[in-house]
């Protein structure tokens, strides 16, 4: 399954993860730049939360309330190593049953179970993407 959107379509592609997801595990891969983080902001608020969304970077998750539970978000970038992950309890999260919403899940692909529904971002062009579910 894929979709092409533009980037002032965020919320197509929301609606279309949203309703095709087989888990409240996302990971979404995609080259720096691609528009992951972008696309987690919209989902985010798509899921009722109404904090500001930044990029977990450096902190490596951000927990939001919503009216309908916890979203978290998570940016690995900058680990080197996947024990880095339980160190801030990685595996709690994956265990709660909310939503968590994983950026540059390649460094953490040993502690992830089976109940994920993998993302690939594609640039297609300066204002296009495509979005393929794995």
């Amino acid at each position: 399954m894929e979709l092409t959107y533009k980037l002032q379509e965020l919320d197509v592609a929301v609606d279309y993860i949203l309703s095709n997801t087989k888990s409240k595990i996302l990971l979404f891969y995609g080259e720096m730049g691609a528009g992951k983080t972008t696309l987690i902001k919209e989902l985010v608020k798509a899921l009722g939360v109404q904090d500001t969304v930044s990029s977990p970077t450096f902190s490596l998750v951000n927990h939001y309330e919503s009216e309908k539970g916890p979203v978290f978000h998570f940016d690995f970038y900058r680990i080197e190593e996947d024990t880095e992950a339980l160190y801030i309890g990685f595996e709690d999260y994956l265990d709660s049953g909310e939503w968590n919403l994983i950026e540059w899940p390649e460094k953490v692909e040993k502690l992830l179970g089976d109940n994920t529904q993998k993302l690939l971002i594609q640039v297609e062009s300066e204002n296009t993407r495509k979005l393929k579910f794995c």
